[in-house]
């Protein structure tokens, strides 16, 4: 098979696979011509879901084939689906209870997710799945592994503590995913990844997702994959036609000021707001809360049991604006987000990104709105380069009187794509 990607096309929604044999030549335009098992087609219809996203369409068939996989592209384009549907596909055929699947992750939230995720997709199986990472206890996991559950979803922390332990085996692994590698690499994690893949057998189907390539992921590439199939759809960032992307020019001091008052209106129903400390974020979110705003907080100091909470409030409509730091930015799937809320324009232009693909997720609509203050301006010139557009700004309703549209040197708006 001949896996061919129109270059020229700049929109997701329209990029298709042609698989070309002696026999056919067609597009993918649904699941079956995937070529996966009954099963996991009637699961895939017991969740609605009907026409492959990109990264499922190009990443799907060569991981089918056995093939190691290096593919690039932002959170919420549908990449637990592009490796685990080929991972129970494979699975189904193999006897149970030994671990053949290790998925890492670099937080608890996005193991949580992966595994609910594909325990979704398996329930027509008898494969199993389970989430490891701290903040809770070890006895469900320990269990997990002494009936050798067939594919685990781990954090590298927890799961160094499993083999320092003698839990986990990894004798059987033939499967690895390694997700978001780049936010691994953020929070210095590689090295027990690397760790972790020296006692995993050489034998093996390696599935690499990360959003970048640093130049450190790119020789734990060369070190880790034989031959991979590339996927590459970094170059767009968000379903602009979905999402309105808007700045609001405000004093620091002024922020919480500012957000009180778009939080007025009714149509900003639920929101996620970021902010760049831990400490920000328990000012702000104590703030909300006093002015009877259903309000709940997500960060690194917050228990396993607080976040899960808060993230379920949020789902339910129990709580209408979680504060986060970027702990929250990948791996979080809330079903019709309506609002991003930068309070703090992030520091790394990407994690721009990250954030605001929190909403919009699934064809739906979102908003994502950042607060500047004056001495953010050049983080913003940043992530306009970044998106390879300017950034609409809004008059400040509380404060007309600061400009919307601070002075700032010409930019040209290219997408590094395109470049290269």
């Amino acid at each position: 098979m001949q896996y061919c990607l129109d270059p020229l096309r700049a929109n997701l929604s329209v990029l298709a696979i042609e698989l070309r044999t002696p026999e056919r030549r067609f597009i993918i335009s649904n699941f079956e011509q995937l070529g996966l098992k009954p099963e996991l087609l009637r699961a895939l219809r017991d969740l609605h879901f009907t026409e492959p996203t990109p990264i499922q369409k190009l990443a799907i068939p060569p991981a089918l084939e056995g093939r190691d996989v290096l593919a690039s592209a932002q959170t919420g384009s549908g990449k637990t689906a592009a490796f685990g549907l080929p991972i129970l596909n494979r699975l189904m055929d193999q006897p149970r209870g030994k671990t053949q699947a290790l998925i890492l992750a670099p937080t608890r939230e996005l193991a949580e997710q992966i595994a609910e995720h594909l325990t979704a997709l398996a329930r027509h199986t008898t494969v199993r799945v389970a989430a490891v990472y701290g903040g809770v206890g070890f006895g469900q996991q320990l269990a997990a592994f002494k009936r050798g559950t067939e594919i685990i979803v781990a954090t590298p922390g927890r799961f160094m503590d499993h083999m320092r332990s003698g839990n986990a085996r990894l004798g059987h692994v033939t499967t690895v995913v390694l997700d978001e590698a780049d936010r691994m690499l953020d929070m210095g994690f590689l090295p027990s990844v690397r760790r972790i893949l020296e006692k995993i057998p050489a034998q093996r189907q390696t599935l690499f997702f990360s959003a970048t390539l640093p130049p450190a992921i790119s020789a734990l590439v060369r070190d880790m994959l034989k031959d991979p199939a590339r996927v590459e759809l970094t170059a767009v960032h968000a379903p602009i036609e979905l999402l309105t992307q808007r700045l609001y020019a405000v004093p620091q001091e002024h922020k919480t000021d500012l957000f009180l008052e778009l939080l007025k209106d009714n149509n900003i129903y639920t929101a996620i707001a970021f902010t760049r400390t831990k400490h920000r974020a328990n000012r702000l979110a104590a703030a909300l809360a006093k002015s009877n705003i259903p309000t709940d907080v997500i960060h690194g100091d917050r228990t396993q049991a607080q976040r899960t909470r808060a993230l379920e409030n949020l789902k339910k409509g129990k709580c209408r604006v979680l504060v986060a730091t970027d702990i929250a930015a990948r791996g979080i799937d809330v079903a019709k987000l309506g609002h991003v809320v930068n309070f703090d324009v992030p520091l790394v232009a990407e994690d721009y990104v990250h954030r605001i693909g929190r909403t919009a997720r699934a064809k739906t609509a979102g908003d994502a709105i950042t607060f500047v203050a004056s001495d953010e301006e050049p983080l913003i010139r940043k992530i306009e380069y970044i998106i390879g557009r300017p950034l609409a700004r809004e008059i400040n309703p509380l404060f007309p009187e600061v400009p919307a549209v601070a002075p700032k040197p010409r930019v040209v708006y290219q997408s590094r794509r395109r470049r290269r």
